[in-house]
């Protein structure tokens, strides 16, 4: 599975790029401080870029990339200069992961401009054509959001999905998040002693209370997969090659694998996350096992078939 350290290695080294590409020879100490490297970082990145290139990969097809005293200078990557062109879905897919972080309430004033030029380009209708729906933000998000930033232990009653089991536990909330729909806050459950991520729709009463935790120095990233337990739903899923990015993105297990397919074992809060995804992903996967998971596929193609013959009737 990739790790958040590779992903984040790799963004920093695919925006160090263009910026030295752009002055042509950049100043150490100046990149150190706007990507946030210390020396050694920077140099093991600029010796990654410098064994990349292009197919063919003889002297004129690689990258150069180097420290000469104080200069950084990145040389036969002209390909960096100028930004691809996203295709209708790359642009519909940005778009809608702009819309997302700015309906969390997280966005920056320059990401808002950005999702606002990019829509009048992909969908000058985007106002009325398209909708990012995070549900409610309800008063138990502000309610969690307000003790993981003051560190003040939540208690919740909470009624799981799969079992239909209501139980009381305190939990230590490191961070409130959304993704596919629903909101979520992760962190330290005292009940089960060990880090879990709850649906924060399924809480049922939620207080703050006047007591302090400690967070720990480094939280993981949010993210909707956590250890298995007993509450937990779990399907089979057969992935098909261009299904296969899921096994780097969530945390799942392996059952088998061969050349035409790879079997998983999906483990999930609740039906919600492997139904949307199985939907999302169409022929390229398929429900192995998983009753709950199949059920729940079905009630959301049926709400999406409503939706769709409702808007061929308007």
């Amino acid at each position: 599975m990739t790790s958040a350290r590779t992903v984040s290695r790799l963004s920093r080294i695919l925006a160090l790029i263009p910026y030295v590409l752009e002055r042509e020879v950049a100043d150490v100490d100046d990149l150190l401080q706007r990507f946030d490297y210390t020396r050694d970082q920077l140099t093991r990145d600029l010796n990654t870029v410098f064994v990349c290139g292009l197919p063919g990969y003889g002297p004129g097809d690689l990258m150069e990339a180097y420290i000469d005293e104080d200069d950084v200078i990145i040389d036969a990557a002209d390909y960096f200069t100028n930004a691809p062109r996203l295709s209708p879905t790359e642009a519909l897919g940005l778009l809608a992961a702009g819309m997302t972080v700015i309906g969390m309430g997280e966005a920056s004033p320059a990401l808002e401009s950005a999702v606002g030029k990019l829509a009048k380009v992909a969908i000058p209708e985007a106002d009325s054509a398209l909708t990012v729906d995070l549900l409610d933000e309800s008063k138990n998000v502000s309610k969690l959001r307000r003790g993981a930033a003051d560190h003040k232990v939540v208690h919740i009653t909470y009624r799981s999905v799969g079992k239909e089991v209501t139980t009381e536990r305190d939990i230590e909330p490191w961070a409130v998040f959304a993704t596919l729909g629903r909101w979520y806050v992760m962190g330290y459950c005292r009940l089960a002693d060990d880090e879990r991520t709850f649906r924060v729709d399924r809480i049922r009463e939620l207080t703050v209370l006047d007591e302090d935790f400690t967070p720990p120095k480094r939280i993981p990233e949010p993210m909707v997969g956590y250890t298995a337990s007993a509450e937990d739903v779990v399907c089979l899923i057969d992935l098909f090659p261009n299904a296969y990015w899921v096994l780097e993105y969530y945390p799942v297990d392996v059952v088998t694998e061969t050349k035409k397919k790879t079997r998983i074992r999906f483990s999930a809060p609740d039906p919600e996350l492997p139904a949307r995804l199985l939907l999302r992903l169409g022929n390229d996967a398929r429900l192995v096992r998983g009753e709950e998971v199949a059920e729940r596929v079905r009630q959301l193609g049926e709400s999406l078939l409503r939706s769709h013959q409702k808007g061929l009737a308007t």
